[in-house]
Parts: C-alpha cells; sequence; structure tokens
C-alpha cells in the first residue's frame, strides 16, 4: 500500500530492471558463443587432459606460469591439484612459477620480465613435466618464452590463450593450445577459469579408469 505522494518501491525496482534489462541480455550474449566454442574444443581437452595423465603417470610435475591475471590463475591451478577441493580425488604435484616474488623480481631487475620463467625453468623443469601457460590474447612475451624453453627441455605444453592464440600459436609452442573465442579480457577469464577446472577433473577421470594411463594405450 502506498499513500498519496509515494512510489510504489517495488514498481520502481522492476522500472529500473527493465531499463537495465538490455545490458544484462548483452553480457550474457557475450558469454554465449565463447561457452559454445569451448564446448566445440571437448576433443582437444579430452586429448590434452590425457597426455597431461600420461605425464603425472610417469612422475611428472605441473608447473604452471602466466603474468597479471594469469599470474593468479596459475597459483589457482596448482593449488587445485596439490590439494583438491573435492575430497578423495588424488593429489598430484603443481608449482607455479608466479608464487615466489623474490625469484621473480629478481630475474626480472638482472635479466629481464621475459625471463622470469625461462630461467626458472631451466632449473627446476625435468622432460617428464608439464608447462602450462596461461595468456589472455597468447601474446605475451614471458609465456611464449617459458613455453618455447619447455618444448626444448622435453615437456609437455599446454596453453591457454584467448582470441587465436596470438604469437604462441603462430610459434606452435604449444602441444596442446585451448583457446577462448573473444577479445573481452573479462570473457576470456571467465572461460579459462572454466577450463583449467575442466583440465583437472578429466585428469582425475582418467587416473580414475584402470588400463587408460598403461603403454598400450598411449599414442
Amino acid at each position: 500500500m502506498t499513500g498519496p505522494g509515494q512510489v510504489d518501491g517495488a514498481s520502481t525496482d522492476r522500472a529500473s530492471t527493465d531499463r537495465a534489462s538490455p545490458e544484462v541480455t548483452r553480457l550474457f550474449a557475450l558469454r554465449n558463443d565463447p561457452a559454445r566454442d569451448l564446448a566445440r574444443q571437448a576433443g582437444a581437452v579430452a586429448e590434452a587432459c590425457h597426455a597431461m595423465a600420461v605425464r603425472f603417470h610417469r612422475g611428472g610435475r605441473l608447473i604452471v606460469f602466466g603474468t597479471g591475471g594469469p599470474s593468479a590463475d596459475a597459483q589457482h591451478v596448482a593449488v587445485e591439484f596439490v590439494h583438491p577441493v573435492i575430497v578423495g580425488k588424488r593429489a598430484l604435484p603443481a608449482i607455479s612459477l608466479t608464487a615466489d616474488v623474490a625469484t621473480v623480481t629478481g630475474i626480472a631487475e638482472r635479466d629481464g620480465v621475459d625471463a622470469i620463467f625461462t630461467h626458472q625453468l631451466r632449473y627446476l623443469a625435468e622432460p617428464a613435466d608439464i608447462a602450462l601457460g596461461i595468456s589472455a590474447d597468447g601474446d605475451n612475451a614471458s609465456v611464449l618464452a617459458g613455453l618455447v624453453l619447455a618444448q626444448e627441455l622435453g615437456l609437455l605444453t599446454v596453453a591457454l590463450a584467448g582470441g587465436d592464440g596470438g604469437r604462441i600459436a603462430g610459434a606452435h609452442a604449444a602441444d596442446h593450445l585451448l583457446t577462448v573465442a573473444s577479445a573481452d579480457p573479462c570473457v576470456i577469464k571467465e572461460m579459462q577459469v572454466t577450463t583449467y577446472h575442466v583440465l583437472w577433473e578429466l585428469v582425475h577421470v582418467f587416473f580414475e579408469q584402470p588400463g587408460v594411463l598403461d603403454p598400450g594405450v598411449v599414442t
């Protein structure tokens, strides 16, 4: 009930919602095509996960890296594998090359930002390991350099990149490249988070299937 001169709060809320509706629709629409494109990459995602599971099975570790926002994603990925949030899931060895601020800044000061991951990989990585580089646009020089060196060292290389994969795609620096069909950095971020959560889940699916990681099954 409203008295003379009073405005119905519910009516005001509805009017505000109606005015915002086109923008709400636009924001959700921005995510539709990238989400569908990620679903179309299901086979590529599964292949990457199987290859990762094989490396883990052989004693390899996951080494993750990225700069800016993806540096936080790198740490997120590492903790997902080392300390699974789902009780009963197997913990797997993983490290983030962005977690040690002293090391990262020391390398950047002496050798330049482009070397922050290559220097660490050269001294920490083993051929059995997995290198996962994350870049919003695929053009990050330090991530690209890290992936290139990882390939030279014999690591399995996986990359998450926005758009068409940028310089990472052009350099064929990843054995498995998973892209986000968008130029919007927010959408790219959201789809990459979804992608690495799926990577985590499917790696465990392969571990739970007897015989899938046996030498005769690996191609």
